[in-house]
């Protein structure tokens, strides 16, 4: 668990820093309004590396600087959607952890939603059963939350 003064030198990243990030989370601000509005949006949090020359540590971070679990690595993200993928994944370590649930919640089943690729899009899919279609779904496109 970590808050946003718990680390010396640990300051929010300005927009336009890493713009590949900023796009994936303004995605995921769209899920997180719809499914958490009382949340405010997520922020990316960024800390010096212990290694002299090495890149800093990024982290997604709730409204209130509160984080949890591995940092996002600058020179992962390849395009928009590998970058989702990494943001989606930190966000949903970030919320389960902080606020003690799975994010985002399948509203047929109740049951926490994970980013997948489908079809070539990545998509909030769900494990829960549903008759006669058989088990899994897709709910909607990661960003998309609202339109379902």
């Amino acid at each position: 668990m970590h808050a946003l003064f718990d680390s010396p030198g640990l300051r929010r990243v300005r927009l336009g820093e890493y713009p590949l990030w900023d796009e994936a989370l303004a995605l995921l601000h769209r899920d997180l309004a719809v499914t958490l509005p009382e949340q405010g949006p997520l922020q990316l949090l960024a800390q010096p590396s212990y290694e002299a020359g090495e890149p800093e540590y990024v982290y997604v971070a709730l409204a209130n600087g509160e984080w949890h679990g591995g940092h996002l690595y600058p020179k992962a993200a390849e395009d928009l959607a590998h970058a989702l993928a990494i943001v989606a994944d930190a966000a949903q370590d970030t919320v389960a952890e902080r606020l003690g649930q799975a994010w985002p919640l399948c509203v047929e089943h109740n049951l926490g939603m994970h980013a997948r690729e489908v079809e070539g899009q990545l998509s909030w899919w769900c494990a829960g059963e549903r008759p006669r279609l058989g088990p899994a779904h897709v709910r909607a496109a990661v960003g998309a939350l609202d339109t379902c």
